[in-house]
C-alpha cells in the first residue's frame, strides 16, 4: 500500500455541526484539506466519511497517518 502525502504535520481544527456528514482526505493531495476534493482518484485511497454527533471543534489529521482516522492522535509528533 502508498504512503498517503502528508498535507501538514498538526491538525486541521474544524468547527463541525450536529448531524453534518464530513468526507476527511486520506491521500493528503486534496487543495480542500482536511476534506476530499476527489483528488485521490486513481490511487488506493478513499475518504473517511465522519458524521457529527454534535457542534463542537473537530481536529481532523493533518498528517494523514492518525491510527483514529479522521482524528489527530498526535501521530505527526513521530514524522
Amino acid at each position: 500500500m502508498s504512503e498517503p502525502t502528508i498535507a501538514q504535520k498538526s491538525p486541521y481544527p474544524v468547527a463541525v455541526e450536529a448531524s453534518k456528514t464530513y468526507y476527511w482526505c486520506a491521500c493528503g493531495r486534496s487543495a480542500k484539506q482536511p476534506f476530499c476534493d476527489g483528488s485521490h482518484k486513481g490511487t488506493e485511497f478513499t475518504p473517511v466519511k465522519s458524521e457529527a454527533t454534535e457542534s463542537k471543534t473537530a481536529y481532523f489529521c493533518g498528517c494523514k497517518h492518525s491510527a483514529n482516522k479522521p482524528f489527530c492522535d498526535g501521530t505527526h509528533a513521530k514524522l
